[in-house]
């Protein structure tokens, strides 16, 4: 007989879930969630700040470790002058 209870009530939590579930569904709309940044904006802004950090590393290394003009590293004859060395000319 307890083996009975224990059957009826879990079939009453059952059936009061659904019912819960098929109210939720009719009556309500579904809420949007309106993101405060688009997912593109965001994507975006990765892309600029590492490119300026990339930017920013160049220079600094450039300049401090390589003992270059800071602005040299921005100029694309130093680009081709790496790249003749990486060639081999």
């Amino acid at each position: 007989m307890a083996e009975e209870r224990k059957t009826k009530h879990t079939t009453k939590e059952e059936q009061a879930k659904k019912e819960t579930r098929a109210d939720n569904q009719e009556g309500k709309p579904k809420k949007y969630v309106r993101r405060l940044i688009p997912v593109w904006a965001k994507v975006l802004i990765v892309v600029v700040l590492s490119l300026f950090a990339l930017m920013l590393g160049l220079i600094i290394g450039f300049s401090v470790l390589g003992d270059g003009d800071a602005l040299d590293v921005l100029r694309l004859e130093t680009w081709q002058h790496i790249w003749d060395f990486i060639d081999g000319k």
